[in-house]
């Protein structure tokens, strides 16, 4: 009986299974284990590509937008005043607004300026002083001529004739608050640097600003403009302090600032 279930036919194994090599190694490629290691690797995989993915591409929903950091406002340049041979731009007076001072009607002011002269040359003229306007205001046209014919006329170099008159656009007369004066009693000394010594420059210099007038160019006048003891200017009011004193102010700031540079 023992023999006989040791010695079992081949005809009673199962055909399905005699098909199958039977090896001693066969144990251990179970394919059973096989299909368990490669079902490892693939979900350690997917693991890792999804950690990956989570850190690599944030999801729309939580993107942080940055705003860019904006760039600081350039500080703006300081305001420079244009000057041609140290002679600073004016504007036209309105015709509108002027006045005349002679009985001519040939030479005006404007109207507070004017007031202000005539009061004046009444006051100087009860000390003895007699004050001529020899010049007011002007029209860019007018300068021109002066200007440019005359220089013409004397032959005289660019620079040489604006340190004695200013360009068009760049005189003071241009304002109307501006106004040469000769005396009266000496007009040989008219518009020469000789009205200094007259009665009426003496008695300008102590008396001119009770009427808000003063002298534009004085001996080393930081314009660089030659010394005119007949040329003064009104300073009576808003309007004429900011004229000059503005385009001053403007000017020298602009001077410093190119020194500072050199």
């Amino acid at each position: 009986m023992k023999d006989k279930q040791q010695k079992r036919p081949l005809e009673d194994i199962p055909e399905a299974l005699r098909d199958i090599p039977i090896s001693p190694r066969s144990s251990s490629l179970n394919p059973k284990w096989i299909m368990l290691g490669l079902a490892g690797v693939a979900i350690l995989t997917l693991g890792t590509l999804g950690v990956v993915r989570l850190f690599s591409s944030p999801s729309p929903t939580n993107t942080v937008s940055v705003e860019p950091t904006p760039s600081p406002s350039p500080t703006p340049e300081p305001e420079k005043i244009e000057n041609i041979l140290g002679h600073l731009p004016y504007e036209e007076a309105n015709p509108t607004q002027l006045k005349a001072i002679t009985g001519d009607g040939r030479i005006k002011l404007r109207n507070k300026a004017a007031d202000s002269f005539l009061q004046m040359q009444r006051d100087a003229r009860a000390s003895g002083i007699v004050l001529t306007a020899i010049s007011g205001f002007r029209t860019v046209e007018q300068q021109e001529y002066l200007f440019f014919e005359i220089k013409r006329q004397r032959n005289q170099d660019t620079r040489k004739r604006a340190q004695v008159s200013a360009p068009p656009k760049y005189s003071e007369h241009h304002t109307g608050y501006a106004i040469d004066i000769g005396d009266g009693q000496v007009p040989a000394t008219n518009l020469s640097e000789n009205f200094e010594q007259t009665p009426a420059f003496r008695w300008l210099e102590s008396n001119a600003a009770k009427y808000s007038f003063e002298l534009s160019f004085p001996r080393n006048n930081p314009q660089g403009i030659s010394y005119e003891p007949w040329h003064w200017r009104y300073v009576g009011d808003a309007e004429s302090l900011k004229t000059f004193y503005e385009a001053q102010q403007l000017q020298n700031t602009s001077s410093s600032e190119e020194n500072t540079v050199n």
